[in-house]
């Protein structure tokens, strides 16, 4: 059997990035993984959050997510 061609979504970027309803593109900051303790509570918790990717790498994300805008 042969694969049908077609534009393919970059899978590891689909798990890393989200395009939110108005087209920004939303990820999840580094760092929540371990060594925790040394880092505030303040720190922590601004880590929870997903943040809003800067728009000079918003083009590269969008064309590796073909299916999502």
């Amino acid at each position: 059997m042969r694969r049908p061609k077609g534009i393919k979504t970059r899978k590891a970027v689909a798990k890393r990035f989200k395009i939110s309803a108005t087209g920004k593109v939303l990820f999840r900051g580094a760092g929540k993984r371990h060594l925790l303790v040394g880092k505030s509570a303040k720190r922590r918790r601004a880590l929870r959050k997903t943040s809003v990717l800067k728009a000079t790498d918003v083009y590269r994300i969008k064309q590796n997510l073909p299916f999502s805008h």
